[in-house]
């Protein structure tokens, strides 16, 4: 009988844990992380969701004859941004599975 209760309290804490998961995911879409280029010229905006939620452009980048150059900051400014983002999601992931998600457990 024995194995039963640790079946029990295992599925307890699975179910514990991915309630915890769902509290962190709703507190990360709330976050933001912003990314820059061009020595701030550029700078985007996103949720710990990886949602891009702005695009800033100093005026004074855009040049007609040079689109490429600004073309590369926003992806730069997008990269960084997501790069951040998932580092925090990450961090507070990592802390809520321990490590599981290394052991090929779906979904951690």
């Amino acid at each position: 009988m024995g194995g039963k209760k640790d079946m029990n309290k295992m599925m307890q804490q699975v179910q514990q844990m991915q309630q915890q998961m769902q509290e962190a995911q709703e507190e990360l879409a709330k976050e933001t992380v912003t990314g820059s280029a061009g020595g701030g010229a550029v700078k985007a905006t996103v949720t710990g969701a990886l949602e891009l939620t702005s695009v800033e452009i100093d005026p004074g980048v855009m040049d007609p004859e040079d689109p490429e150059m600004l073309q590369d900051m926003v992806q730069a400014a997008v990269s960084e941004a997501l790069n951040g983002a998932q580092e925090m999601s990450s961090q507070k992931m990592g802390g809520i599975t321990g490590g599981l998600g290394d052991m090929g457990i779906p979904g951690l």
